[in-house]
């Protein structure tokens, strides 16, 4: 672990780091992504391969309200930064 807090001195590094590994982001509108991390840049625009996205669907009912989870593969997928709210790395 020292190590590789040694690594990381920016945000972008922890990125950096994650390149070519599994990471799972977190997207507005109750998304979230996990796959494998090709590219990225300054915007957190990234390309991503081996994709899972996981929807949540929130339905207000009379009684109280029910999720439903979504759930489809890509085999490749280019996602905008300004919809990003977290990337997190793959267990090291």
């Amino acid at each position: 672990m020292a190590d590789l807090s040694a690594q990381v001195q920016e945000p972008f590094d922890l990125v950096r780091l994650s390149l070519s590994e599994r990471v799972f982001v977190k997207l507005k509108g109750e998304r979230s992504l996990t796959g494998v991390l090709h590219a990225y840049d300054g915007h957190m625009n990234m390309i991503m391969s081996d994709v899972e996205e996981t929807i949540l669907m929130v339905e207000p009912e009379e009684s109280g309200s029910t999720v439903q989870t979504m759930k489809r593969a890509m085999e490749m997928l280019f996602v905008r930064g300004d919809s990003v709210i977290l990337v997190s790395p793959g267990a090291r």
